[in-house]
């Protein structure tokens, strides 16, 4: 029964989820959720972790939770439910790309969607700011995360600013992990 669940859900999951990983994150919490494979906490360092790791973040989520549920089996049909569906859409779309891409309707599509992608990205990362920056104990703002987030901010848009090229995202993500170690770590 996991195996199918794992299946569907994450079939779901690549099928419904448009604008990469980012836009997914919503869909896959509630698939995560619904079934209670994870919390929300440990998803949320799920996320850091599959977007810290190669590959994409949905694949290693996928990998993880059907690993996790399911064993080996699990993970691969997790990781195969996610990925399938893009598979055969890019493979209809390169069929089909002379005359589908040139479409008016397809290309007023494609506009249409990037500020709503961009809309669900941004409220992913103020929920998971919001959630992160919140003891789950004592039900308070961890003074100490907001801080960081806001230290790693200025020092995004700081360099931005002052070397005028941006800063790398793997550079971003160590200097993360280097600061979360040396603060929640010793």
């Amino acid at each position: 029964m996991i195996y199918l669940d794992l299946l569907i859900g994450f079939l779901e999951v690549g099928m419904f989820s448009f604008g990469g990983a980012y836009a997914a994150i919503p869909l896959i919490r509630d698939v995560v959720s619904a079934h209670e494979w994870l919390d929300d906490e440990m998803l949320s360092y799920m996320i850091a972790v599959s977007e810290s790791t190669p590959g994409p973040i949905m694949v290693n989520l996928a990998t993880y939770v059907g690993s996790n549920k399911g064993g080996l089996l699990g993970a691969f049909i997790a990781t195969a439910a996610v990925m399938l569906p893009a598979f055969f859409i890019i493979l209809f779309i390169m069929v089909l790309e002379k005359s589908f891409l040139k479409n008016l309707y397809v290309q007023a599509i494609m506009r249409g969607l990037k500020p709503c992608v961009t809309g669900i990205i941004l409220a992913t990362g103020v929920y998971m700011i919001l959630g992160n920056c919140y003891i789950k104990t004592e039900k308070s703002i961890d003074v100490t995360a907001v801080l960081i987030t806001c230290g790693l901010a200025l020092i995004y848009f700081g360099f931005r600013k002052f070397v005028k090229k941006g800063l790398s995202p793997i550079g971003l993500i160590c200097l993360a992990a280097v600061v979360g170690v040396a603060v929640y770590g010793i």
